[in-house]
């Protein structure tokens, strides 16, 4: 979003007149600023065989989806829906992995009817997978490397205590399980976590995936995950992609020689793809001024943006109305029955009743985790893509609410 003249512009349209079409609250997504994340990704790892698999989960929208494909970017799911969701976005099975975590034998069995690449991350499902499939169906193996790494705790996936993946210390059970069953292991896959900063933590990761692919003979890919950093405050400091490239490259280089064969090396990003393309838009309902606070309560709520609420998510915010005010200092609050600070103690030009506030960084994990606490509708979304506003999903009503409930005498 560019400040022009005094106001906000996304590809030459003024974001107050898409607010005036489409309502608020509203989350509003740069096509645009996607396809950067996309090339700068491509350009930091130049000299790799690297594939992209967007993780659907940060923003699930069929629309994105297609974006992302129509890119070359490859799809990384979680559950049969996504899968399927992906499919009839034109994804290719082929180009989806298929990453679930704690779900039944059934659903692994759906996934691979599907045709997907299917990503195992505990020996329990590994063993009944091989007892029906065999060498039939290909899959890749999730590995816990013992990595502590990431923004929050919440969000870090490769310690000890994690529920995710398959222990390396258990590498000896794993390949029993393999051989006895004759499995058919065609990548490795570890993923530490979000909001990684350190490039040392991919480099080191990369060496452990590398020591169990050793006990591998048939690999067709090695997955690093994803993890890249974001910035969420003016000049936050973000993951060195470049210095993550060029160790990565030297490493990939010499493993794949000793291994062979040149391996594809995928990654998994989410987050840096679609996070600082979005926003959500709301209005300031009321000002209110306490003893100790004035507060700016607005038509959102942790039920639109449960980040801040979740995982104490910092998210940027700005007046859109008022650009050229005098700054002053609000607790910015929603509308939900429960305390739901979006924004504590933030220097914002002056809110005034009616006014537009932006949330930045809210293209990951804002909609996709988003719900009807309160009986609240979910907002609508809008994609600005070749340089057109596009409502890509309609804002709920009450019909949605009440749609899967039934009725019954009392």
């Amino acid at each position: 979003m560019e400040l022009q003249d005094n106001v906000y512009t996304i590809q030459g349209l003024k974001v107050l007149d898409i607010c005036e079409e489409f309502g608020t609250p509203l989350y509003l997504y740069d096509a645009d600023k996607i396809i950067s994340q996309i090339n700068k990704l491509h350009k930091a790892f130049e000299g790799i065989n690297v594939k992209l698999k967007y993780a659907a989960k940060s923003l699930t929208n069929i629309n994105i989806l297609k974006l992302m494909r129509k890119q070359g970017v490859g799809l990384d799911v979680v559950s049969i829906q996504e899968a399927r969701i992906g499919i009839k976005a034109g994804f290719e099975p082929k180009d989806i992995m298929y990453t679930p975590n704690c779900v039944s034998f059934e659903e692994i069995q759906m996934a691979v009817e599907l045709g997907v690449t299917i990503n195992i991350d505990n020996i329990s499902i590994l063993e009944q997978f091989g007892h029906v499939y065999h060498n039939t169906v290909p899959c890749c193996i999730r590995l816990n490397p013992h990595i502590m790494a990431g923004g929050n705790t919440k969000i870090s996936t490769g310690h000890i205590d994690s529920k995710f993946g398959i222990s390396v210390l258990q590498m000896r059970h794993l390949l029993r399980v393999v051989e006895t069953n004759n499995i058919n292991v065609v990548g490795l896959h570890i993923h530490t976590g979000s909001d990684i900063l350190d490039a040392e933590v991919f480099l080191r990761g990369a060496q452990i995936v590398f020591d169990a692919a050793r006990e591998f003979k048939d690999l067709q890919f090695l997955d690093f995950g994803s993890g890249f950093k974001v910035p969420y405050r003016q000049d936050d400091p973000t993951t060195d992609l470049n210095q993550v490239g060029s160790g990565l490259k030297d490493a990939v280089q010499n493993f794949c020689k000793e291994y062979g064969r040149d391996l594809e090396i995928w990654f998994e990003p989410g987050k840096y793809l679609v996070s600082e393309a979005g926003y959500l838009l709301v209005k300031t309902n009321v000002i209110k001024t306490t003893p100790a606070t004035v507060f700016a309560g607005v038509d959102s709520g942790m039920n639109h943006l449960i980040r801040p609420m979740m995982y104490e998510a910092y998210h940027d915010m700005f007046n859109l109305s008022n650009p050229g005010g005098t700054s002053r200092v609000y607790t910015v609050v929603g509308y939900i029955c429960e305390t739901d600070t979006l924004g504590s103690d933030r220097k914002l030009h002056e809110l005034r009743e009616g006014d537009i506030i932006a949330i930045k960084n809210a293209g990951a994990y804002g909609y996709s985790m988003s719900n009807n606490y309160n009986s609240r509708f979910r907002p609508a979304e809008v994609l600005v893509i070749n340089g057109e506003a596009k409502l890509i999903r309609k804002r709920e009503n009450l019909e949605d609410i009440l749609r899967n409930q039934v009725e019954i005498d009392i």
